[in-house]
């Protein structure tokens, strides 16, 4: 059976090809507009790709019925061309819902934020709909002999596949870094763009003719709305630095006033939704307080320790270097440090904008489980920094991982952690799940475990020591420092010794084979907000 209004296959299998690559694109492509404001979660990514597996559902059903009944090339053209339109057009109607949400996010209004996330996640649900109807209806086109329709059915779900492949890898490895997220929708979606217009034009001018404004408009709106920085500052700060990484959303920002223990004109580093102060500087050199300071204070719960026997430290989870910066400040550059950090270019944004060109600092760019494991060094110290509630590593909480840690020790090393607790507002209840399970995690791997809740704040710093010890070593280390020492290093001394809690654990191990950490900290968000934890922030 021949069909005359069948179009040209190899353009047909390129169209599908196109539109399989858009697809995936988009939803990569999607979690990284949201990431900006609403951050990476495993909550986040899980909706997102739930969704839009159901609109590419809703597609594949819509798409086979409409084929049948109208299976013209005219009419599959036209649900491509719409259909890269509308993803176009997503970025940039979602542009001022996201900016308000961010605003929402800042203050905490949770359900203004809920709000805009699911409003945003609504806008894709018409054009990934139209991206899901091509793979059937293009399988409808091709079909001229029903005795190969199984061969045509596997070359046109192959060739999408691969399409999709490239969809996946292309925005995250090249594209992010290149040209931002924006652009990177504007690419796919003109992409698939052009190829629905070519196919017009194969069918009928006058069709063409119809939608030719479209990547017109697509280019006015983009050079109306993609204007300024694609996040806001923070409010009392002013916006230094932003740029889409292959890892992360990257913001430097500048206090205008004087906040709490940061001075006016101090520099933070904002990754993703901006909640968290990854790393803090100021020109002047002067230091922060709070928990970047109980790293200096972890090696003194060791016997008789001094300043001046602390020669190496290896900081998981660098950043922009405050922990690196502070421990030079304080023991001199007798210390070497490795800095393991995944993101080149927050290393990049350390170096420009935070000072971080410490000479006794070597920047390892890896995973900082494999960046630890290859390194051929022990050190004194290892200190953990890459927790963030919500953003806690798994693979960097486990039995597993800790065994490794130990085995880069020197003989009295200590390992440093910094993990998140929280508090149920209405109950006066702390939620210690993480800390509790980190602490039964370490102690199967170290002989002691010294907890300190950093004050003001929701951090807790967990101190594993090679050795047996006891708080009572950190007094007497304070008392006997020379009096040469760095008052950092004292105040910082004084803070934990204040602020030491006494050490509990629960019955929960994380191990490579089963981490249910993210089970906890879901759990730990959910009390938190139901418990009026974010009222606090907006007092």
């Amino acid at each position: 059976m021949n069909n005359p209004q069948a179009p040209r296959h190899t353009f047909l299998m390129l169209t599908v090809f196109v539109s399989g690559m858009t697809s995936l694109a988009i939803e990569v492509t999607a979690a990284r507009l949201l990431q900006t404001t609403f951050g990476s979660s495993n909550l986040i990514w899980a909706n997102i790709i739930g969704l839009m597996l159901v609109y590419l559902t809703v597609g594949y059903f819509i798409g086979g019925r409409v084929a049948d009944r109208d299976p013209r090339p005219l009419t599959f053209y036209r649900i491509v061309t719409w259909g890269a339109f509308l993803c176009g057009l997503v970025p940039m109607i979602a542009d001022p819902v996201i900016k308000a949400a961010s605003s929402a996010v800042y203050s905490f209004a949770a359900g203004a934020a809920l709000a805009a996330f699911v409003a945003t996640l609504v806008l894709f649900s018409i054009p990934v709909i139209l991206l899901g109807c091509v793979s059937p209806f293009a399988i409808r086109l091709a079909v001229t002999d029903p005795a190969s329709t199984g061969k045509l059915a596997g070359q046109m779900y192959g060739v999408s596949t691969l399409g999709s492949i490239l969809g996946t890898f292309l925005p995250s490895l090249v594209l992010f870094d290149l040209i931002g997220i924006r652009a990177t929708f504007l690419f796919f979606a003109g992409t698939l763009l052009l190829i629905g217009l070519i196919g017009l034009a194969m069918h009928s001018r006058r069709a063409l003719l119809q939608v030719v404004w479209m990547p017109l408009i697509l280019i006015v709106l983009a050079l109306f709305i993609f204007t300024g920085p694609i996040r806001a500052a923070r409010p009392g700060t002013t916006l230094l630095y932003e740029k889409d990484s292959a890892y992360n959303f990257v913001q430097v920002v500048e206090l205008d006033v004087d906040y709490g223990s940061f001075k006016k004109g101090t520099r933070w580093l904002l990754l993703n939704e901006g909640q968290g102060v990854h790393s803090v500087w100021h020109p002047s050199g002067s230091f922060y307080g709070g928990t970047w300071d109980m790293f200096l204070a972890a090696p003194f719960f060791n016997a008789n320790t001094t300043p001046a026997q602390i020669k190496s430290l290896c900081v998981i989870g660098l950043a922009a270097g405050t922990i690196s910066t502070q421990y030079t400040a304080v023991f001199g550059e007798q210390v070497q440090i490795d800095g393991i950090e995944i993101d080149p270019e927050i290393v990049k944004v350390g170096r420009d904008y935070f000072g971080m060109t410490q000479p006794n600092l070597n920047v390892i760019v890896d995973d900082g489980r494999v960046g630890l494991e290859q390194s051929n060094r022990r050190y004194d110290v290892i200190g953990i920094d890459a927790y963030r509630v919500p953003y806690v590593p798994w693979h960097l909480t486990t039995l597993e991982f800790f065994e490794i840690a130990k085995s880069h020790l020197n003989p009295h090393g200590v390992v440093v952690i910094n993990v998140g607790r929280a508090v149920n507002t209405s109950s006066g209840v702390e939620d210690r799940r993480l800390v509790e399970a980190m602490t039964n995690t370490m102690l199967k791997v170290f002989p002691t475990v010294h907890t300190i809740d950093v004050p003001n704040s929701f951090n807790t710093i967990l101190v594993a020591t090679l050795d047996p010890t006891t708080p009572n070593n950190l007094i007497t280390n304070l008392n006997a420092l020379p009096s040469e020492a760095s008052p950092l290093l004292r105040t910082s001394l004084d803070t934990a010794i204040r602020a030491i809690r006494p050490t509990m654990m629960s019955d929960v191990l994380f191990t490579d084979d089963r981490a249910p950490v993210e089970t906890i900290i879901n759990s730990m968000l959910l009390d938190f907000i139901l418990g009026g934890g974010t009222q606090q922030f907006s007092q």
